[in-house]
Formats: structure tokens, C-alpha cells, sequence
């Protein structure tokens, strides 16, 4: 039996349709069966526009980056945890899996601070209630673990200054798997990894180093790709074992890596 500790950055379509959604969880489950300690992160960009749009507010973006004033956040909040991390956690009890739903709130898990944007032009930009990570007290973690629940984690997390900020999944996920210093980082997205010549399935890139990264970025790396490839290199140098992107629509594919080592996905090393 194993007891390795793997850390799931849980997006994209898989988010979205209900029988993907009952896959993972059926995925978790084999993984808690072969011995594996879990935990999530999720963001949830689709339920978000659709809370804001609901409410009646623009979503706005510099550089990717969604602005976030207070009467977002709220509904932003709302969303994350009021259904995105809720309906999650019925699924996955549904699904034989003792989860426990957590924001970075809980127990002061995670400090954060105001977020402040270099964009494009050098000039540095205010984003609103978007945070960045401090500091991490992984606790209340390590002790859901330690008694076999899979602690499930929404992007949120108070401010020493009375705040609250949304963060970032992919970069919440990589800095508390390195905190966690779990054995495994699987990030999912709707694609097989990254490609050279996409969608080309010949030309996946399977493994890809610091190097590879700064060759590719801005190239091969782009758009949505970016954030995931710098919240895996973030989560390595901070000694995170192995970080891995795969296909969330093809929910196999996560027990078929972990357990049985398959070849797939793209894997990051340094």
C-alpha cells in the first residue's frame, strides 16, 4: 500500500458536467483505495460569470486577470463555496468519500495579501479583492488526512488587514501543495497535456523541464496553459516530488498516471 499524498487542482469541463463530475469522484475513491492521501483545489470561472451576470455585474479582465470589486467578490464567494465546493462535496460523499469542504478561511489556513498586477506595459495595476498567498498553516490539512478525509478547498483566504481575497486556483493549488510537500500535484484541464502542434496527438509533449518552459512560454505555453505550467514549476521549487497536467474530461486518465504509471499527460520536472 501506498502513502504517497496527492494534491488535485480540479477545473475546467470536468467541473461543469454532472457524469464527468461522478467519474472523478469515482477516480479519488480507487485512489484512497490503493492507499493515496487526497486533497482538492478548486476554482470555478464558469459559475462565477454566471453568478456576476446573475447580479447584474460585468466581468472585467486586465491581462487575463479578472477584476474584483467588493460587490463581486460577494457573489464570487457565493458561488466558490455556497455551490461550487458544496455541490462537489455531495458528489463525492455520494461516491463512498469522506470530504470535508474548507475555504482558505478555515481555521486561518491561508494568510493572504492585496494582490498588485505588472502589466503588459510595466505599470502596476490594482485588481481589486484578488490575493496573493502569504502564508500557509496546513494543520487542519495534515490532521483531515492523518483520519482518511479528503479535505476540498475553495480559492478564498482573509487578509491581515480585515480583507478577503479570491486567489488564483492553479497558483493556490501549487503553493499549498508545496506546503503540504505532497508526492503528486495532478492538475486537470480539457486538453492531454501540452502539445507542440496541437491538436495533433503525435506531437504531445510528455515531459518538460525548467528549460523547456522558458523556450515554450508565450509560444507553445499560452492563454489558460500559463498559469498551470508557472503553478507547477512554482510547486517543484518548493519541493513538490512530481507535477503532472491531464485531461479532466477523460477522468481514467488520473488513476491510470498515479496508480499504473502510464505514460500520459505532460509531466514538469526541474
Amino acid at each position: 500500500m501506498s502513502s504517497q499524498r496527492i494534491l488535485i487542482k480540479y477545473g475546467g469541463n470536468a467541473m461543469i458536467h454532472p457524469q464527468l463530475q461522478q467519474e472523478i469522484a469515482a477516480e479519488i475513491f480507487k485512489l484512497q483505495q490503493a492507499g493515496f492521501e487526497v486533497i482538492m483545489v478548486h476554482g470555478g470561472g464558469p459559475f462565477i460569470n454566471k453568478a456576476l451576470e446573475k447580479a447584474a455585474i460585468k466581468s472585467q479582465f486586465i491581462d487575463g486577470l479578472r477584476v474584483t470589486e467588493k460587490v463581486a467578490f460577494a457573489e464570487i464567494q457565493k458561488a466558490l463555496i455556497g455551490e461550487v465546493n458544496a455541490d462537489l462535496i455531495s458528489t463525492l460523499n455520494q461516491n463512498n468519500i469522506q470530504a470535508v469542504g474548507l475555504s482558505g478561511k478555515d481555521a486561518g489556513m491561508v494568510t493572504a495579501k492585496k494582490y498588485m498586477h505588472h502589466s503588459a506595459n510595466g505599470e502596476l495595476t490594482d485588481l481589486g479583492l484578488v490575493g496573493e498567498i502569504v502564508e500557509i498553516n496546513e494543520d487542519l490539512i495534515q490532521l483531515l488526512c492523518a483520519n482518511g478525509y479528503v479535505p476540498v478547498v475553495a480559492c478564498i483566504a482573509d487578509g491581515d488587514d480585515g480583507e478577503s481575497y479570491n486567489i488564483n486556483a492553479d497558483t493556490f493549488a501549487g503553493k499549498l501543495a508545496a506546503a503540504l510537500k505532497v508526492d503528486q500535484m495532478i492538475v486537470l484541464t480539457d486538453v492531454d497535456g501540452l502539445f507542440l502542434n496541437y491538436p495533433d496527438p503525435e506531437s504531445i509533449i510528455h515531459e518538460l523541464d525548467e528549460e523547456a518552459v522558458d523556450k515554450h512560454l508565450g509560444s507553445t505555453i499560452q492563454g489558460g496553459m500559463i498559469p498551470k505550467i508557472n503553478a507547477c514549476v512554482l510547486a517543484l521549487k518548493e519541493g513538490v516530488k512530481k507535477a503532472i497536467i491531464l485531461n479532466g474530461t477523460k477522468p481514467e486518465q488520473i488513476a491510470n498516471y498515479a496508480v499504473h504509471h502510464q505514460r500520459i499527460g505532460t509531466t514538469l520536472t526541474l
